[in-house]
């Protein structure tokens, strides 16, 4: 496919687990666990985006987050799809209630624990952009070149 879309992405946590939209749909997405976060609307940062993006699939305002910072760059390349670059955030939940029990329109909520991630249908390439999240806090680059479902290529900066 020819172009490209910007989208943003956040990993949101409650405390050892971590807030996921396991998706519905037929995208190319169905089926697999993912972060909060969407496409840019015109005019928006990246901040803006993830923000308003996190509030449409959530509900969590943005007083309910502490520690909201972009943690790194994805380039996903699949010749099946549009190249895509993901402005991936992380933040902590600091509202009331259970966030999994809010509704979304794009699937299911859930909060799975840490140690738990690497086993949840994900992209491949996602399961190394967790190693690179949870060694430090250090800002990475990372490029997962696929070839359908396949990981071809990995490449950290």
């Amino acid at each position: 496919m020819e172009g490209y879309i910007i989208t943003t992405e956040c990993y949101i946590r409650r405390g050892d687990e971590i807030l996921f939209i396991h998706k519905g749909g037929t995208d190319m997405n169905s089926g697999k666990f993912l972060g909060i976060g969407g496409h840019f609307e015109k005019g928006e940062s990246p901040v803006e985006c993830i923000v308003r993006e996190i509030n449409e699939e959530t509900g969590i305002k943005r007083e309910e987050l502490s520690n909201l910072k972009m943690r790194a760059i994805i380039t996903f390349v699949n010749p099946k799809y549009e190249d895509e670059y993901i402005y991936l955030f992380e933040a902590d939940y600091t509202g009331k209630e259970d966030p999994a029990l809010r509704a979304c329109d794009e699937g299911e909520l859930k909060c799975v624990n840490r140690k738990d991630v690497f086993d949840l249908p994900v992209w491949e390439g996602d399961k190394r952009m967790f190693e690179e999240m949870f060694k430090d806090n250090e800002f990475f680059t990372m490029k997962l070149v696929y070839d359908g479902d396949d990981l071809e290529e990995v490449i950290v900066d």
